[in-house]
């Protein structure tokens, strides 16, 4: 699924709608440029689990945040600052994801991907523009 958004409310928006389907143990991945508009998403993301939009900022240097409150747990993890593979496996991303949802910035940076993960793609299209395609290979059953 693809949509086009022309303000950060909108980007915002498109994470409100998908909250709506997510479980415990979902994991996004979220790709896409500085700027692009991953945190605006994860805003909306928050929103729609019940998580006051405003207490949640980009995780780029304390790497997860976390944000309770909600329908679900909400876990906002940044990997932008780390290259080396065994520092994202040290964060334990796997443990984190069970209780919750775990939204991932920089994710191509990770050496396996989950089953039932969603790809969130943001691309930078002009100043006002974002396309933001979502991709699930999650069991329709699950």
């Amino acid at each position: 699924m693809t949509h086009t958004t022309h303000a950060e409310s909108e980007t915002a928006d498109a994470g409100r709608a998908l909250a709506q389907s997510l479980r415990p143990g979902a994991v996004i991945f979220l790709i896409g440029d500085l700027g692009a508009g991953k945190t605006a998403f994860v805003r909306g993301l928050a929103e729609g689990l019940g998580v006051p939009a405003e207490e949640v900022s980009s995780p780029t240097f304390t790497l997860v945040q976390e944000y309770r409150g909600g329908r679900l747990p909400l876990f906002h993890v940044d990997l932008y600052r780390l290259n080396d593979p065994r520092e994202i496996d040290d964060l334990g991303l796997d443990e984190i994801a069970e209780e919750g949802v775990l939204a991932i910035e920089w994710a191509e940076k990770m050496r396996t991907t989950p089953r039932g993960v969603v790809r969130v793609t943001i691309d930078h299209v002009s100043d006002r523009e974002r396309r933001i395609t979502v991709e699930s290979n999650r069991d329709p059953q699950a």
